[in-house]
């Protein structure tokens, strides 16, 4: 699970489970903490399942069995407790101080998960690449533009050459101009998207590295990549659906933004004419 929490996986691999195993995850989502005195039996019994699906359903999680899943959900449990998060999944209008904690604590353990997994010496290599890339091409499709947009502004004032793009078809033909010396960071929550699967492999004919953002590490566009940064999304925890989560994958492009703006070369004086030459837009 690359070190990822029990329920941090089951929201990012959900669509991939079968309906069986989507009911026990549905369960464990709502239940934690009932689940961790449960056995096999009685969780089969309590999601509408069988046995075998529990124990299939723990080797998917990535456990050899139902105990060592128990173990660590009871771990997340643990921590949740010791550090005072009074927090349920609920979102109410009603009672807005309770949701804004509940929201605040999910969006915290996402961004707190995503970091913790973080490979250091994966992203060193990553970090590497971008400052050394003669261009880099942000690349996304539907919600995650914004962030690829974000990504390619910042990048900008740095100094690096980056791009970005609104229209795929935009984006495509920008990749088929890339080379050796370039680069292509693609953010995909599903990693699944077959237009950026088209870019990717684009991007490898013309030798360009490939590296992807997303919350799947076992996708179609985390396999065919150079490298992955795996995100963590709890979204489902608080909508019941499989939505993305933009902030996880924000927060990453601002930590390369940050780790290298410590590194490159003039990134100061680069960031300084940027802002000297908006500031008269300012009214103050």
């Amino acid at each position: 699970m690359n070190n990822q929490s029990i329920l941090g996986f089951i929201c990012s691999s959900y669509e991939q489970f079968f309906d069986a195993e989507k009911k026990i995850a549905d369960f464990i989502m709502e239940h934690k903490k009932s689940v961790v005195d449960m056995t096999v039996a009685q969780l089969a019994r309590a999601s509408g399942t069988s046995d075998a699906t529990v124990s299939r359903f723990c080797r998917r999680c990535g456990f050899k069995g139902f105990q060592s899943l128990k173990m660590d959900l009871a771990k997340e449990v643990l921590e949740e407790e010791r550090d005072s998060l009074q927090v349920s999944n609920e979102i109410d209008r009603q009672n807005l101080a309770q949701s804004l904690q509940n929201i605040l604590a999910n969006k915290t353990a996402e961004m707190t998960a995503t970091m913790g997994m973080l490979d250091t010496d994966n992203l060193e290599t990553i970090l590497r690449i971008l400052e050394h890339a003669r261009i880099i091409q942000f690349a996304a499709v539907g919600n995650t533009i914004p962030v690829a947009m974000d990504g390619a502004f910042k990048f900008n004032q740095l100094g690096l050459r980056s791009v970005s793009g609104t229209i795929w078809e935009s984006q495509i033909a920008h990749t088929y101009n890339l080379g050796p010396e370039d680069a292509v960071l693609i953010i995909s929550n599903s990693g699944a998207s077959r237009r950026l699967l088209t870019l990717a492999r684009g991007a490898h004919e013309n030798g360009a590295r490939v590296i992807v953002i997303t919350n799947n590490g076992s996708s179609p566009l985390a396999q065919i990549s150079d490298y992955q940064i795996i995100t963590a999304t709890r979204e489902k925890l608080l909508t019941g659906d499989f939505w993305f989560s933009r902030i996880p994958a924000m927060m990453v492009i601002e930590t390369l933004y940050l780790l290298l703006f410590v590194s490159v070369q003039d990134a100061k004086s680069h960031i300084r004419r940027h802002e000297d030459s908006i500031r008269q837009d300012k009214m103050i």
